[in-house]
């Protein structure tokens, strides 16, 4: 190991020094943010429990994430209960899970809790890469995970309500009822058939699953 660590070290000088000319790859170092001899900087930002060299981008180190992340520290807080650190907007305003940053984004399957990119949390509590929720809006509006609304659709569902009172089902199917589950609210009911969407009697979302065949109320046989 000893000759290893000679032969590495003179590669090290043929090829150039990194650092200071105090540096050199074959010996064992302290790690720290400055050079003892001549002070020359090795990042902007510097850890001493992850030994993290970085340019300065308002890092901190989270105690309870056992992680640096990055800040300013000021605008996050930790949840403990999401075991993660949060934007200050969310505290008290968020549904938590137990322990729900140890999971990995259900899009890009990478894990969430040691990922730089900021983690958005959905209204069912569950989270997704903040890019990777910004690419799901392209196509869908539902958590991958629950398909509960992945953000406020009120102004969407009224404008739905506007589209379906401007198209009139057939006659034959215009007595026809369905059974639902929305996706929102977690609840069952039974609406009238619409071909643009069966909206919820309880929450008015249109969030909804058929649950059961279509059938005409029997007194309109």
């Amino acid at each position: 190991m000893a000759a290893l660590a000679r032969e590495d070290g003179a590669r090290g000088r043929e090829q150039g020094r990194r650092g200071c000319e105090h540096y050199d790859r074959g010996c064992l170092l302290k790690a720290q943010q400055f050079c003892e001899e001549c002070s020359t900087l090795f990042g902007e930002y510097y850890c001493s429990i992850c030994h993290l060299f970085d340019k300065d981008k308002k890092q901190y180190h989270c105690e309870n994430c056992g992680i640096c992340r990055i800040g300013p520290k000021e605008d996050f807080f930790h949840c403990s209960k999401c075991n993660l650190c949060l934007a200050m907007n969310l505290q008290g305003n968020h549904k938590c899970i137990e322990n729900v940053s140890r999971q990995n984004c259900p899009i890009c399957l990478e894990d969430i809790h040691t990922s730089r990119v900021v983690a958005h949390v959905l209204p069912c509590g569950h989270l997704l890469h903040r890019t990777c929720y910004e690419e799901m809006l392209k196509e869908g509006y539902r958590c991958p995970l629950c398909m509960h609304s992945a953000l406020d659709m009120s102004r969407y569902w009224r404008q739905l309500d506007d589209e379906v009172a401007q198209t009139p089902m057939p006659s034959e199917y215009q007595n026809m009822t369905v059974d639902i589950l929305c996706n929102d609210c977690n609840r069952r009911s039974t609406v009238q058939f619409h071909i643009l969407g069966m909206k919820c009697n309880i929450c008015e979302s249109y969030n909804t699953a058929q649950a059961g065949g279509c059938r005409i109320s029997l007194d309109q046989q």
